[in-house]
């Protein structure tokens, strides 16, 4: 599955705080596995909640924000993955303007996700279900394809690539649970 922000138009929030480009999702059953979504946050409100599933919020352009509520608070900060509990009740406030986020929503009784960044030089991806997004330069995934700035792809299987001088690629593993 390839992923592009290109080809998801951007929806508005209810609370009209910003926009989301959704990317790709699995569902099984009609039930949500996981989702992939590209959110522009422009100004202070409440965040989404979603009961009985996980989130990885990851800043991919700007200062980033503070997540408080529930008696707990969350810095998240560029290049920086943040997990949290999607039923917490949490407001947002920008750190210095707007900002852009990668969000991972997955159900943690079927599947765990994990996030890391890789930069310039070789990745390799190991055996099972991958999604790599490009949030500067480009990866070079040989046969598999080249991918640039937010663009990227789901797979099931091990890949190897190179990561463009200055490149950042986001790497989110799902593990069955």
């Amino acid at each position: 599955m390839r992923l592009s922000i290109n080809q998801s138009a951007a929806v508005q929030w209810k609370n009209g705080g910003g926009t989301t480009h959704e990317l790709g999702q699995r569902v099984e059953a009609g039930e949500l596995i996981w989702r992939l979504s590209l959110a522009n946050i422009e100004k202070d409100g409440p965040f989404s909640i979603f009961p009985g599933l996980c989130r990885i919020h990851t800043i991919v352009a700007g200062q980033g924000l503070c997540l408080s509520g529930d008696g707990n608070t969350l810095l998240a900060k560029p290049f920086q993955p943040v997990s949290f509990d999607g039923a917490l009740k949490l407001d947002a406030q920008l750190a210095d303007g707007p900002c852009r986020a990668f969000n991972v929503i997955f159900d943690p009784k079927r599947v765990q996700a994990t996030a890391q960044l890789h930069t310039t030089g070789t990745m390799t991806v190991d055996v099972g279900e991958h999604a790599l997004f490009v949030l500067a330069g480009e990866v070079d995934l040989g046969s598999v394809g080249r991918f640039s700035k937010f663009q990227g792809l789901v797979l099931n299987g091990p890949a190897t690539g190179e990561i463009s001088d200055g490149g950042v690629v986001l790497h989110i593993c799902f593990a069955q649970t």
